[in-house]
């Protein structure tokens, strides 16, 4: 894009405390004569380490410490970009970034830096969220999934679809021309058998972006169940903690108890509710209420019933499971059946939520349930927005491809644009200045 601002911007990036070091960074055409003046020297090697001490107006040493410049373009934000590491105490970096301003930089925006890699060319969209992402991430699978989404591995895929779609494109306007003969004559199977690909990689991509989201944002698991069937002992083994109240008394849970857990790198919020019943109090009943309000937003119920009664704790919730997208059947209380117990329902587990028999296998479900059953290596973070792109590409694909059966050439082009603009949304193609701004944001100063 290229698109570099005219002025220079200055934040501390990292301050991690009294002792430790801390970093001020610069970016923009005038950062390297700010760090030269800064430094009291001529010039500045790039690439290169140079102890200096940090001058004040007045010459006197503000600390002492190391600068780094790295020229544009081939920098981070894709201009001419100095590091000043000094100590981490915050009055010191406070101290740098006010010299700094002095000298004619002024304070980043949220995200600016990333902006910049962005506007700059350096970044596309979906990597330049990526960084707020790894920034993010609270586990080292997040971590790994957020720098393989910096990497590119998600925006290679993206661009390797669009260049496609693009090329379905140009054959199907080319046909547009040629309106008066069959379809068949102007490489019709072809034109439908390229089609036909690009959706099968658009569904996988759209898979994994899916798994990507619920990895960054975590998967909403409601759990629901009858009175006493154990939901709240179950909430407590997956958080690790006595999070919610259990006694023997049917309907102690009343309001909704929200919980995030991380399941061997796996994201879930989970949502423990009142038990389903027929009875109960005002409280209660309202406490029921919300349960089935909450499960109308969820992404996941986890079903628990009593394993000594499992078909009465079944047919007590079915109907309000109506609607949510999976149900993991859990038959709770394992270790109060007799050694012959009967086998389970295809998909369901049975646990003991009080001696954590059973737990493993459904630590493994919950983490196949929100990443999927890969290794985790090929997986990448992904967003909301990305999501819905995939989606409206996905339907425009299946718009051009009925377009095709009806040999609609121009409605099949039309859709097959929006399909293709789509993706663009994705690592490059915004509609409003208003977007950038919504999304850089929400970074931290210094990125």
């Amino acid at each position: 894009m290229n698109r570099a601002a005219s002025d220079t911007i200055a934040a501390v990036a990292t301050a991690p405390g009294v002792g430790g070091v801390g970093i001020v960074r610069l970016s923009g055409p005038a950062a390297a004569a700010i760090a030269r003046t800064l430094c009291g020297r001529q010039a500045l090697r790039p690439r290169h380490a140079h102890h200096v001490r940090f001058l004040d107006a007045d010459g006197e040493a503000l600390d002492d410490g190391i600068v780094l410049l790295f020229q544009a373009p081939a920098s981070y934000t894709g201009e001419d970009v100095v590091e000043l590491q000094g100590h981490g105490n915050p009055v010191l970096l406070q101290a740098l970034v006010a010299r700094c301003c002095a000298l004619g930089a002024r304070m980043a925006r949220p995200g600016e830096f990333t902006e910049r890699a962005f506007l700059n060319g350096r970044l596309d969209l979906a990597q330049a969220e990526a960084v707020a992402d790894l920034v993010a991430a609270g586990d080292l699978t997040a971590a790994r999934a957020a720098r393989r989404s910096l990497e590119g591995r998600f925006s290679h895929r993206v661009e390797a679809l669009a260049d496609e779609l693009l090329a379905i494109r140009v054959h199907a306007e080319a046909a547009i021309d040629f309106a008066d003969e069959p379809l068949e004559t102007l490489g019709g199977a072809q034109l439908v058998a390229r089609l036909q690909r690009a959706r099968a990689d658009l569904a996988a991509l759209l898979g994994d972006a899916e798994r990507g989201r619920r990895l960054r944002d975590g998967l909403h698991a409601v759990i629901v169940g009858p009175p006493n069937a154990g939901k709240s002992s179950l909430l407590n083994a997956l958080a690790g903690s006595e999070r919610a109240i259990v006694t023997d008394v049917a309907g102690t849970t009343r309001d909704l108890l929200r919980e995030t857990v991380h399941v061997d790198g796996a994201e879930l919020v989970l949502v423990d509710t009142a038990g389903l019943r027929d009875a109960g109090d005002t409280i209660e009943r309202e406490g029921m209420r919300r349960a089935r309000d909450e499960l109308g937003r969820a992404g996941l119920a986890i079903a628990v019933v009593d394993a000594r009664d499992p078909d009465a704790g079944r047919a007590a919730v079915a109907a309000d499971l109506d609607g949510v997208p999976q149900v993991l059947w859990l038959h709770n209380k394992a270790d109060l059946l007799p050694a012959d117990a009967p086998p389970l329902p295809d998909g369901a587990l049975r646990v003991s939520a009080t001696t954590g028999a059973g737990m493993a296998a459904l630590h493994a479900r919950l983490r196949a349930l929100v990443v999927g059953d890969a290794s985790g290596e090929g997986e990448f973070t992904a967003r909301a927005r990305h999501v819905d792109a995939l989606r409206r590409a996905q339907r425009g694909l299946e718009a051009a491809a009925a377009a095709l059966d009806a040999e609609a050439l121009d409605l099949a082009a039309e859709s097959l644009r929006d399909a293709h603009h789509a993706l663009g949304d994705i690592t490059r193609r915004v509609d409003a200045d208003a977007l950038l701004g919504h999304i850089f944001s929400r970074f931290c100063i210094g990125k």
